[in-house]
């Protein structure tokens, strides 16, 4: 197959995983009663989380596109339901960072779970190296969209 038909059926693909995920967030906030920027926001702090850069409310407005007041709403309300607390910043004490809770912890734990577990029976039968080549693949494309959305910010 030539690279360019490569490259071709990897954005395809990368395309299909965004439109199933996105149906996946919209059941995850539907059985949770929350709202779709709320699931937004909590993806992004979960991905904040897990390249150890948590989120403070300020830059997750800007990631949301958000006024102020409205961000201190949607965590105010995340918050209160239990999804997510405010912790001090372990570097500046001066900043606050967002953290699941408890209670966010587990609803999430329960809905994705299951997926992680069908996520690795479907691939259980690829080799490391291939797997390895896919990590590579998508951190090149997440880096270029990053790329792209920091060029095109407004």
């Amino acid at each position: 197959m030539q690279r360019e038909e490569l490259v071709r059926l990897i954005a395809a693909d990368v395309r299909a995983l965004t439109a199933e995920s996105d149906q996946i967030g919209r059941e995850f906030a539907s059985r949770n009663n929350l709202s779709s920027n709320d699931f937004r926001a909590l993806l992004h702090i979960m991905v904040a989380e897990a390249a150890g850069a948590p989120l403070t409310a300020g830059e997750l407005r800007k990631l949301m596109g958000t006024s102020a007041a409205a961000i201190t709403y949607l965590v105010e309300r995340m918050i209160e339901s239990g999804h997510l607390r405010r912790e001090a910043h372990p570097g500046d004490r001066r900043k606050v960072i967002l953290r699941y809770d408890d209670h966010g912890l587990a609803v999430a734990t329960d809905f994705f779970t299951p997926l992680a577990q069908i996520n690795s029976q479907a691939l259980a039968d690829l080799p490391d190296a291939d797997l390895d080549a896919a990590h590579r693949v998508f951190t090149a494309i997440t880096g270029a969209m990053r790329e792209f959305r920091t060029v095109n910010d407004g």
